[in-house]
């Protein structure tokens, strides 16, 4: 369905390794709008890279140019064979198809197991991204979110300080990838303190709606047992901790200022948050039928089904609620993230996706 009134909208990008090609298929569906344009982009780990490629894409060649550098990022990981987007050395490639990887990263730091510091995510991005175009030329504003290991803090990296070591401070697991240092700081994966940023974007960017891509399930019911499903839940719990702050800090300002359909009078940044409309698109359909460790495997299998899953929801977002963006809100937070009630599609219903991995493995 095509709109004439032009629309802007916000991007907020959670993180989540190799998941994080769904938002490649989100950004890829929202392109083809053409009345559809896009003010701030907030970006965690995965989410930053996708934030920069879009960024940098925009800024050399228009919405084509953002969906080809968006293609041109991903297939670099797929054919690095990166794990969480970044392959560590040759001697660990052979073992990012079984749990030895996972185990190892239990018993010796990325100092030790990786010495020369192979980084072929820092190769990758220089090679396809201008970071000088997008500071100088992006049509967006950006905030890359990385955690200060001092201070557990978030900081957040504005489009005229992105640079290659922003993003990978976003994408820095401590496990697996070294500290990356910035004017003297330590920094690791941002999703420890935001995953994505919503605050600043609420309270400070000129646009008025923002669009939350979230891609790690919400809710997963099955109690974990085994080592590996304990880890994984705990990192699904650790990275889904921060949006879950901020959505109860906005529920907080709406509540103060006496807002819940956002007619109250607050002014300033309480006032603006309150009043920010909001909107999801959620993977959480998808990837929580996949193993955690399928976030550490970019095979092409799992990036395809999971791009066409992505632009698949976008399409869907934008035939049912494109209308509502810049009038109302069309994500309740109470109910989705409180309250921990899970929407039901009839897609749903009729078991549209009873096995992603065996689908993206039919895909490969």
């Amino acid at each position: 369905m095509r709109f004439r009134r032009p629309l802007r909208i916000n991007l907020a990008l959670q993180g989540g390794g190799a998941h994080g090609a769904f938002t490649w298929g989100v950004l890829d569906r929202l392109l083809d709008e053409e009345a559809l344009s896009f003010g701030w982009i907030s970006g965690t780990s995965a989410g930053a890279v996708n934030a920069v490629a879009l960024a940098a894409g925009l800024a050399q060649g228009g919405r084509k140019g953002a969906q080809a550098k968006l293609r041109e990022v991903w297939e670099g990981v797929h054919k690095a064979g990166v794990p969480d987007l970044l392959r560590l050395n040759p001697f660990l490639f052979g073992l990012t198809n079984v749990t030895t990887l996972a185990q190892m990263t239990t018993l010796l730091s990325p100092y030790e197991f990786n010495p020369l510091g192979f980084d072929p995510l820092r190769a990758l991005l220089a090679d396809t991204i201008d970071f000088e175009s997008v500071r100088e030329k992006a049509p967006v504003e950006l905030i890359i979110a990385a955690t200060e290991v001092s201070t557990g803090r978030a900081r957040l990296f504005r489009r005229e300080e992105i640079t290659l070591d922003a993003v990978l401070a976003s994408a820095c697991l401590p496990t697996l990838h070294r500290t990356v240092e910035i004017d003297g700081a330590g920094y690791w994966d941002g999703g420890f303190s935001k995953n994505p940023d919503l605050i600043m974007v609420g309270s400070e960017s000129p646009v008025r709606d923002t669009l939350i891509v979230q891609i790690n399930p919400l809710v997963r019911r099955e109690l974990p047992k085994g080592a590996r499903e304990i880890a994984g839940t705990v990192n699904r719990l650790t990275f889904n901790a921060p949006l879950l702050r901020d959505v109860e800090h906005i529920l907080a300002v709406r509540e103060a200022v006496g807002t819940r359909r956002f007619g109250g009078k607050g002014r300033g940044r309480y006032g603006a948050l309150a009043r920010h409309r909001f909107h999801m698109i959620e993977a959480g359909r998808y990837t929580s039928s996949l193993s955690d460790d399928s976030k550490m495997k970019p095979d092409l299998g799992l990036l395809t089904y999971l791009h066409s899953a992505g632009r698949m929801q976008a399409h869907k977002w934008l035939a049912q609620n494109l209308a509502s963006v810049g009038r109302r809100e069309t994500v309740d937070f109470t109910e989705r993230f409180l309250l921990n009630r899970e929407p039901v599609s009839d897609e749903e219903s009729a078991g549209e996706t009873d096995d992603a991995e065996a689908v993206a493995s039919k895909r490969a």
